[in-house]
């Protein structure tokens, strides 16, 4: 399809484009929304932080970069990205190698993966809250168990912990699918040569596994710059970095401008990511793929002592984690954690009656925005891997734009443009929903691509063939084969509706709130037992729709389609 696409010159797509009045519909739909959700605002940050009373003016940011305070805060956030990218890519593969390469049972298997996912569903905030019941000055290990008081928890060193086990599943997912991907052929013939079984991992497995370490990387990079949250409830003033500066630049000083250059100054050390991780998820030698056929192998395991080792530190790693979400319940049924271990419903209660309308909003909002993110994900993966129009190449990275940017730069860029006349969206579910739909839909667009691509032309050719119109091909062959990305479209969306919120916290409003919000304001409230409740009921809630859409996967799954899990890790 692309050879095809390439084929032909712009002016001869341009015509083709024009005698099919559907695909041009759709695409005049496409890109107003494109511009309005994803250019625009974009457009309208980079207005703000280059204009002064109408005039160009550099002035925003060279005070920014004079300012020894937010440079501070810019190297900090580049360093806790970098330490986090390396320590979760770390991480990740330990997991992943282990799941993957020691021959594990599928019940090892299985609880590694299920100890992973709990970061993966919850709010980002979720390991902050329960390392500060943990290592707090009331904390159930420093205080308790230790007897250690005065234990300061604050800084780089929690929010860097907090922040690996947030972000390393990502790590874990991408990295499994690399390791289990490269073919045991090759590992046996370095074997049959004579190599030990690390020289084979140092000089055939590692080396493969590369692109997949660096896109992981990048990865938990990106996610790491994106979080405010947990910095803003674990570093403290010691260590301020970027995203919070602008999150108090707005909500406490009230300067739209202010955050607007501190977004742009974010902006570029995470545009320079986004480029480089489409560069190596574009590298073609992730998987060792020969196309012949040939004796099946087995993988050789590691050694017996070292799966022991490894399994041993995953095993106490998952524990753990769990141990964290343990805790957290626990938390959330007893008066006061650290002085008062009653056992109480009285925080479920606060949640059930004072948090009612963020439970009501949030589930509003994901209901709504879940049906919308599966059409636009499957509707722009569908026309930019099958349809050939000029902008095809641009549409589908335009499409890409707002899941690549920190999420407070996507917020922020939204209050610009959606908080006057005559888009006045702000303080309505319209601009929460939109915000989730165009940050979150292009996991669901990857996926179709991803399944399109693996589609052999020819079916549809020989549907074709034998009489069938377009609408008849789409509707009784694609479709079928691309339901997988459209559930991937409704669970990714309805997920992140439910747990995000370094974008929509500064799009909420007194008619709508999110659970997230809440949460951070009973945070900031010491509220703890009831911010504690909220996570455990977002994470029943999500653990029920990821259990019913991973039902329809199955259902409907295709042979290379992605399951669940996957898909949140990509």
């Amino acid at each position: 399809m692309a050879d095809a696409v390439a084929a032909l010159n712009p002016s001869d797509r341009f015509r083709r484009m024009l005698r099919d009045p559907l695909l041009l519909s759709i695409l005049i739909i496409l890109w107003a929304l494109l511009f309005l959700f994803i250019l625009l605002p974009l457009v309208s940050l980079l207005i703000r932080t280059f204009t002064d009373e109408g005039r160009f003016s550099l002035a925003g940011v060279l005070g920014i970069l004079a300012d020894p305070q937010q440079r501070q805060a810019l190297w900090n956030s580049l360093l806790l990205a970098t330490l986090v990218g390396l320590c979760g890519t770390i991480l990740g593969f330990l997991f992943a190698y282990t799941a993957v390469r020691t021959n594990l049972g599928k019940g090892w298997v299985f609880f590694l993966d299920a100890a992973v996912i709990l970061p993966l569903i919850s709010p980002p905030f979720t390991t902050a809250i329960a390392m500060i019941f943990s290592f707090g000055p009331r904390g159930l290990i420093t205080y308790d168990l230790l007897g250690i008081s005065g234990f300061s928890i604050y800084g780089l060193h929690s929010t860097l912990f907090s922040e690996t086990i947030t972000f390393f599943p990502i790590a874990y997912l991408t990295l499994k699918a690399i390791l289990a991907g490269i073919d045991p052929t090759v590992e046996d013939m370095a074997f049959s040569l004579g190599s030990s079984r690390w020289r084979v991992f140092r000089t055939v497995t590692l080396p493969l596994a590369v692109p997949g370490i660096a896109n992981a990387f990048l990865l938990l990079f990106a996610a790491s710059l994106a979080d405010f949250a947990t910095p803003l409830i674990l570093a403290g003033n010691s260590f301020p970095i970027l995203p919070t500066q602008a999150y108090l630049q707005i909500t406490g000083l009230f300067d739209l401008k202010g955050g607007a250059v501190l977004s742009f100054v974010l902006l570029v050390p995470a545009f320079a990511v986004f480029l480089l991780q489409r560069y190596w998820v574009s590298r073609k030698y992730y998987v060792m793929v020969t196309g012949k056929a040939g004796a099946k192998t087995e993988i050789k395991g590691v050694r017996p002592w070292m799966r022991y080792l490894l399994l041993a530190v995953c095993f106490l790693i998952s524990i753990g984690i769990l141990y964290f979400y343990v805790l957290l319940f626990y938390a959330s049924i007893v008066k006061a954690f650290g002085a008062d271990f009653t056992i109480t419903w009285k925080h479920y209660h606060v949640v059930f009656t004072e948090g009612m309308q963020a439970i009501r909003d949030t589930l509003i909002i994901a209901g709504i925005g879940m049906p919308l993110g599966g059409i636009y994900s499957v509707v722009v993966g569908y026309v930019v891997c099958k349809k050939d129009f000029v902008s095809r190449r641009t549409m589908e990275i335009v499409s890409m734009i707002n899941y690549s940017l920190p999420g407070t730069i996507v917020g922020i860029a939204y209050l610009l443009i959606f908080n006057d006349p005559p888009l006045m969206l702000a303080g309505t579910a319209i601009i929460i929903i939109a915000c989730y739909v165009f940050r979150y839909g292009p996991t669901g667009i990857r996926t179709t691509v991803a399944i399109l691509q693996q589609i052999d032309p020819s079916i549809e050719e020989a549907s074709s063939s034998l009489g069938a119109s377009s609408g008849t091909t789409f509707r009784r062959i694609t479709l079928p084969l691309i339901l997988p990305a459209f559930f991937a479209g409704l669970g990714v969306v309805f997920i992140r509706s439910m747990t995000a919120i370094s974008a929509t916290i500064f799009l909420i409003s007194i008619n709508w709130t999110l659970i997230t919000v809440r949460i951070l304001e009973k945070m900031t409230e010491l509220e703890l037992g009831v911010a504690a409740a909220f996570s455990i009921l977002v994470v029943l809630i999500v653990f029920a729709v990821i259990g019913a859409i991973s039902l329809f996967l199955r259902l409907f799954r295709q042979p290379g389609a992605p399951d669940m899990a996957n898909i949140l890790g990509g």
